[in-house]
């Protein structure tokens, strides 16, 4: 957990409960409320005209969501939508600013978790921004793998589905699939019943 649970709920916050595909915030909505999941799995996109899904993240148990759109002014730039059944405790904006200003070591603490997120998605931008997709499904792979911190071949379960595999790196489905096949046969990945190991 980012921030403890029993402080945010002391401080005002609320447990919201969404289940899968609920809108927990969308594109253009002003934001008013620190969002920190207790249980469950969100995504982080955006949708293109064509109908395109750009997925940006996915957090998860004890993280927050775009908590740094609490310090300006400005819209969301993106949706977050419930991937499962979420528990998500919710903390009003001012709430969540006295409680920051009141405690700078958690307020270091935030800090330090948003500057590791934005390390990260410099390196996921990093990958998918290499012109042959066996290296961006590759180096995406790696990323996450490392960020969950793990090590051994084939202990990391990758937990998306080939389509969100697509949306991470900008991929049509098809060429995943047909990467992830070519990295079954050079022994990268491993496959069990359609779950991929790297």
């Amino acid at each position: 957990m980012i921030i403890d649970e029993e402080l945010l709920l002391s401080s005002g916050a609320e447990l919201v409960r969404y289940v899968v595909n609920d809108v927990i915030f969308k594109e253009g909505d002003v934001p008013k409320y620190y969002f920190q999941i207790k249980t469950g799995t969100v995504k982080i996109n955006n949708y293109h005209e064509d109908g395109r899904e750009v997925i940006h993240s996915i957090p998860f148990d004890g993280h927050c969501l775009v908590e740094s759109s609490l310090f300006i002014d400005k819209a969301y730039p993106v949706n977050a939508m419930a991937m499962t059944a979420c528990e998500i405790i919710r903390l009003d904006k001012v709430k969540f600013l006295a409680l920051m200003g009141s405690s700078p070591d958690l307020l270091a603490k935030l800090y330090s978790y948003t500057a590791e997120r934005m390390y990260f998605r410099h390196v996921m931008l990093n990958n998918i921004s290499a012109p042959d997709p066996g290296t961006k499904v590759k180096r995406v792979m790696e990323c996450l793998k490392s960020y969950n911190q793990y090590t051994d071949k084939y202990s990391y379960q990758f937990p998306f589905t080939r389509q969100q595999l697509a949306s991470l790196t900008g991929l049509c489905v098809e060429t995943v699939i047909r990467v992830v096949k070519k990295m079954e046969r050079e022994e990268m990945v491993k496959i069990e019943n359609g779950k991929i190991f790297y």
